[in-house]
Formats: structure tokens, sequence, C-alpha cells
């Protein structure tokens, strides 16, 4: 049971980042939590929080391939 509060603890952590990070910060936390969670993580677990990593990042960055970088 705790390390299912673990896991939804990191989903939410990755969701909250995606709203409120830089895209190389986002993807910078992600790796982070990654590497943190497969210490503790069943197997399962750990799958479950990558397959939703990865959704986050290629949802990131279809939001950010249309974007224009205006430099002052």
């Amino acid at each position: 049971m705790q390390t299912l509060q673990i896991l939804l603890a990191c989903k939410e952590l990755i969701a909250n980042a995606k709203e409120g990070c830089p895209d190389l910060t986002f993807k910078d936390l992600c790796l982070d939590i990654l590497s943190k969670a497969r210490l503790v993580l069943t197997n399962e677990q750990f799958e479950e929080l990558r397959f939703f990593t990865e959704e986050q990042l290629k949802n990131e960055a279809k939001v950010n391939r249309g974007k224009k970088i205006q430099i002052d």
C-alpha cells in the first residue's frame, strides 16, 4: 500500500511540474523522479510511472512544437 501512495505522489509531482516548469527543467525533473522511484516501486508500478511520464513528455513536445522564441 505504501508503494501505491509513492506512485500516486510521483504522478502528481510530474503532472504539476508539467504545468509550471520550463521544458528542460521538466525533463530533468522527470528523470530525477524516475531514478529515485525505481528504488522503491515494484517493477509493475515503475513501468506504469515510466509510461505516464513518457505520455507527459510526448504531450509537452506537442505543445512546444509550434512555439516561437523571441530574442530581445
